[in-house]
């Protein structure tokens, strides 16, 4: 009996150490946090100590439009003096790039020499150390913040006007209304015109005139992004050459926090149900309109293109079929697939009539990101790039109507775009 007692206790020994074995050394299970539809826990530790109560922490990232001081995102400041962020959403598997604010982009998260860092992307984590529906948690460092100039800080209280550091003339115009939440905002477009636009020979010339979406960032780089369009130098340095005819482009800003929906005109988007029909709608009773009545743009379709990136693109698509009788021509840059492998933009397109005259469409080979870990989303980007031209070809349009352009190691940002503006420029202006 006694024996016998020793045995059981050696067995149920064995068996512990072996389960114990099993759960120390099994194959960690690596994945995107975004991918986990319970969501997950960032956790800050501001080393700078800038951070207090009246100046939180805010999360600025491509799932809340890049607001800065967005109320929906401010941390909550923790017993530990650390701050947290619980993102309790199903993202769909998107993925989520994003920095630290406190309250403004003149005062984001910098490193150790005062210099803006690239955007955040979320770690993997390891699932086969989580419970069921256990939200893992990130730990994260912030360096320090930027402490802005007594002009930023003039700028993010009142909205003063900055100078626009821009090649050539960039005009601002004012527009009130919008879709998506921003109906009652007032925007400034931003009007780039060619070189010889105010020569007094010039007086009676009209020119054509392209509108891109998310128009703030193609003339100057803004805080908290990677870069900008470069499209007044690109533009400037193909008129002065001769390689393409002059053309007037206008910038038409998003509304910031509303950016989602107002730029969404298929589908829905991380549970967001978007205005982007309506937004169209805004463009060419309001917009349009205020443009043609203060410069010289020639208004036939032939003259009017539309352009734009990410859903930006998704805009200048819808637009230049919904309305194909206003647009001949459309740049549509880094369409996103909107979390349903790009069903919903197929279903639209599946019931257009009428398309435009040419499509030049932009893709990058690492638009998700470069880590190893983001290769199989890469190739479903280019693959959705390659379907929406296959598709263009099928609805009619020759080879000289449409351009694919993949650039192997581009990523989803300002920087890829502004690299392929000049073929897309070439492709739809070209003497």
């Amino acid at each position: 009996m006694h024996a016998s007692k020793h045995w059981s206790t050696l067995v149920v020994f064995v068996v512990s150490l072996a389960l114990f074995s099993v759960a120390a050394f099994a194959e960690p299970e690596m994945v995107r946090p975004e991918t986990l539809p319970q969501g997950f826990v960032l956790v800050v530790t501001d080393s700078s100590g800038k951070a207090d109560k009246d100046n939180p922490v805010y999360f600025a990232g491509s799932i809340n439009g890049w607001d800065p001081a967005d109320p929906d995102s401010v941390l909550s400041g923790r017993s530990d003096l650390r701050w947290q962020l619980v993102l309790d959403k199903d993202l769909h598997g998107v993925s989520v790039q994003f920095k630290f604010t406190l309250g403004g982009w003149d005062r984001e998260e910098v490193d150790a020499e005062g210099n803006a860092i690239a955007n955040r992307s979320s770690p993997m984590v390891d699932v086969s150390k989580l419970k069921e529906g256990e939200r893992p948690v990130i730990e994260l460092t912030v360096v320090d913040f930027r402490e802005p100039v007594s002009l930023a800080e003039q700028v993010r209280k009142s909205g003063f006007y900055h100078t626009l550091e821009v090649t050539g003339d960039v005009t601002r115009l004012s527009v009130q209304g919008g879709a998506g939440g921003a109906e009652a905002m007032t925007r400034d477009l931003q009007i780039w015109t060619p070189p010889g636009y105010n020569d007094s020979a010039k007086a009676d010339k009209q020119y054509p005139v392209l509108y891109m979406f998310d128009g703030q960032n193609l003339f100057e780089h803004l805080p908290g992004l990677p870069g900008e369009w470069h499209a007044d130098e690109t533009a400037t340095k193909l008129v002065e050459s001769g390689a393409i005819e002059p053309v007037i482009i206008v910038g038409i800003p998003h509304s910031g926090a509303h950016r989602i929906s107002e730029f969404l005109p298929f589908g829905s988007y991380k549970g967001v149900e978007g205005d982007g029909q309506d937004t169209m709608d805004w463009v060419i009773y309001e917009v349009m309109p205020r443009v043609e009545r203060a410069f010289r743009v020639k208004t036939d379709r032939a003259s009017t293109s539309i352009g734009g990136a990410s859903l930006g693109g998704s805009m200048a698509l819808y637009g230049a079929t919904a309305h194909a009788d206003r647009f001949a021509n459309a740049i549509v840059e880094s369409l996103p697939m909107m979390g349903d492998n790009g069903a919903s933009a197929m279903s639209y397109l599946s019931s257009v009539k009428n398309w435009p005259d040419k499509v030049f469409i932009g893709m990058g080979g690492k638009e998700v990101g470069n880590d190893s870990a983001d290769d199989d989303l890469n190739k479903q980007y280019q693959q959705w790039a390659q379907t929406l031209d296959l598709g263009l070809a099928a609805s009619g349009l020759g080879e000289d109507q449409r351009l694919l352009v993949i650039e192997p190691d581009a990523n989803h940002n300002e920087i890829a775009w502004a690299e392929r503006f000049e073929r897309a420029l070439m492709f739809l202006y070209a003497k």
